[in-house]
């Protein structure tokens, strides 16, 4: 028998119930808080742990709405190499050997873990040049 899983203090119990009780804005937050004033990132795999609600439904999708880095990934150059190649010099800020040397080793990632808003922005630049990329 383990007596050590049910054997928690007081103010972790405390802390754990306040943590679960978030809401998505509010866990946002608090991730944004532990990584700019303490240093402390998420796992590779998400952002603060948080339990589903209680009432159930969604918890796939409120997972998912956490996330708040993507890299941007391009899988193909498609048939504009030379377009694709300066739209990656310009986002990277590499040589224009380097860049060509990336594009012509899809799949890339061209960008990691930015801002939703600034993998939208170099997904379209490099889509525009007629590169195929996906946000993971």
């Amino acid at each position: 028998m383990s007596e050590s899983a049910t054997a928690y203090a007081e103010e972790i119990k405390t802390l754990g119930e306040k943590i679960v009780g978030l809401t998505l804005k509010q866990a946002k937050e608090l991730s944004d808080y532990l990584k700019e004033v303490h240093g402390i990132e998420a796992a590779a795999g998400g952002a603060v742990v948080m339990a589903a609600p209680a009432e159930g439904g969604g918890g796939a999708a409120a997972a998912a709405a956490v996330q708040t880095e993507f890299d941007v990934v391009m899988t193909s150059f498609g048939d504009k190499k030379l377009d694709v190649v300066k739209v990656v010099k310009n986002l990277t800020g590499l040589s224009l050997m380097d860049a060509k040397k990336l594009v012509e080793g899809v799949p890339a990632k061209i960008k990691e873990q930015v801002s939703k808003e600034d993998a939208e922005k170099v997904a379209a630049e490099l889509k525009e040049a007629g590169a195929i990329v996906e946000l993971k």
